[in-house]
């Protein structure tokens, strides 16, 4: 079969039920709102095709769990690579929902069909296990934030992170006593990042005078206008660690 204009859900059922029944099953298409089923003894499988991978299929092939564990998506081999993150993430999300997915392709006159994986239970704390490193990352950053600056779900808009708020606070240092070293600025406690953030200067807010020796920048006195709130909190916090 060659299909070189739009493809239809119903040009995918030959190449399924093809597979299926190499493979020994009683194939049926449109069986009580099925697209296809697949069974062999007690075992049962539903297949449901559609053109574009949708939340509606994700919805209606989840429903078929209710009647058997064995339920696949079919839709035409993607355009776009199997490599980038957009796939990834589907297959991701189809794999979290205990589905099987298969890709077909109707190219040059072959139908190929692809199981790209099969329906089996996912495994939570497996995938929670691979994921430590990210949740330790952000428990991190929760804990190297001193307030809540930042709206969530907003785009293109600054975010205070702990980094940024490690870098005022190093800031509101060189304010109070000009010239530091980072060995001093550490004393003053801003913390073990302290040499990196002032080599790197990702912001601009500092200035090497010498050797291990660091200060504001022009650039770095607009942090004290720029956020007010957080400035105020860290200078008070030099002011106690001086009376301290």
């Amino acid at each position: 079969m060659e299909k070189t204009g739009k493809i239809l859900e119903k040009d995918l059922y030959w190449p399924v039920h093809n597979y299926f029944k190499k493979l020994g099953y009683d194939v049926h298409g449109e069986v009580k709102d099925c697209d296809i089923t697949a069974s062999k003894g007690d075992e049962l499988i539903i297949i449901e095709l559609k053109r574009n991978l949708s939340i509606d299929l994700l919805i209606q092939a989840a429903k078929r769990q209710r009647i058997t564990e064995s339920v696949y998506i079919a839709i035409p081999k993607p355009k776009y690579s199997v490599y980038t993150k957009k796939w990834k993430d589907l297959c991701f999300i189809i794999r979290r929902l205990e589905l099987g997915l298969i890709t077909i392709s109707l190219k040059n006159g072959v139908e190929q069909v692809n199981v790209v994986f099969e329906p089996y239970p996912f495994d939570r704390r497996k995938s929670m296990r691979l994921s430590g490193r990210k949740r330790r990352n952000i428990i991190s950053e929760i804990d190297g934030r001193h307030g809540n600056y930042n709206v969530g779900g907003s785009t293109r808009t600054e975010i205070m992170t702990a980094y940024r708020e490690n870098a005022v606070h190093i800031a509101c240092c060189l304010k109070k006593y000009g010239q530091l070293s980072p060995r001093k600025l550490r004393e003053l406690g801003t913390g073990e990042k302290t040499q990196s953030i002032l080599s790197k200067n990702f912001y601009g807010w500092f200035e090497k005078v010498e050797k291990g020796i660091y200060k504001l920048s022009d650039r770095g006195h607009e942090v004290f206008g720029r956020y007010p709130e957080l400035s105020s909190y860290y200078s008070d916090m030099v002011k106690d660690k001086e009376n301290a």
